[in-house]
C-alpha cells in the first residue's frame, strides 16, 4: 500500500476542517504547515460565541457574508493566540484565498499557498502573491485515495453495469447510469 503524498495529507486536513464551517454559502478550511507539521487550522465561521450563518442566515453586504471570519484568518489568529510563528510557513486551503486573506497571508510571512478549488481568483491577489514571492499552486484533493475500498467499489460498479447490460438495459438508460456512477466517483 502506498502512502498518500504530503500535499494530499494536508489538503485532506483542510477539507476536514471545512466540515466545521458554519457559513452556509461556502465551506472553507485552511491548514498552516511548517516543516511538514501542522501548526494551525481554521474554518470560516462567526466570532466565538456569536450568531452563526447556519442559525440565522448569512449577513450579506455587497454580495459578501460579513458575519464570517475566513478560514485563513482563523488559522492565522490561532497562531497569534498561542504564540506560534508563521514566518516561512505554508498554507493549504480548500478554495483560492480572497484578496483580504491574500494580504493577511503575505503579512504573516506565509511563503507557499496551496489551494484545491478556484473561487473568484482575483487577479490582484495573484499579483500581490507574485510581488511578495509567495508560491501559489493548485493541489486538488484526490478524494478517491482516501477511500481504502475504492478499487473494490469501482470493480463492483463496473460489474453491476455489465450485468445490467447483459439483462438488456442499454442505450440512454444505461448511459445515464454510467454517467451517474462516474459523477459519484469523481465529485469534489
Amino acid at each position: 500500500m502506498d502512502r498518500i503524498s504530503w500535499h494530499q495529507y494536508f489538503m485532506a486536513q483542510s477539507h476536514l476542517l471545512a466540515l466545521r464551517s458554519t457559513c452556509s454559502r461556502l465551506m472553507v478550511g485552511a491548514t498552516i504547515v511548517r516543516d511538514k507539521r501542522i501548526i494551525a487550522g481554521g474554518y470560516n465561521g462567526a466570532i466565538s460565541g456569536g450568531v452563526h450563518c447556519i442559525d440565522e442566515g448569512c449577513y450579506v453586504i455587497d454580495d459578501h457574508c460579513v458575519r464570517t471570519i475566513h478560514a485563513e484568518v482563523n488559522a492565522l489568529l490561532q497562531c497569534a493566540k498561542f504564540g506560534v510563528a508563521t514566518e516561512g510557513s505554508e498554507i493549504y486551503v480548500t478554495h483560492f484565498p480572497c484578496l483580504n486573506c491574500c494580504k493577511a497571508l503575505i503579512q504573516a510571512g506565509i511563503k507557499k499557498v496551496y489551494y484545491a478549488n478556484d473561487y473568484k481568483n482575483h487577479p490582484y491577489a495573484l499579483e500581490l502573491f507574485e510581488q511578495a514571492d509567495v508560491i501559489v499552486e493548485q493541489v486538488e484533493l484526490e478524494e478517491m485515495i482516501l477511500d481504502r475500498n475504492n478499487e473494490e467499489k469501482l470493480m463492483f460498479t463496473a460489474d453491476l453495469l455489465a450485468r445490467l447490460k447483459k439483462l438488456g438495459i442499454e442505450g440512454k438508460e444505461l448511459n445515464e447510469l454510467k454517467e451517474k456512477a462516474n459523477r459519484l466517483y469523481t465529485s469534489t
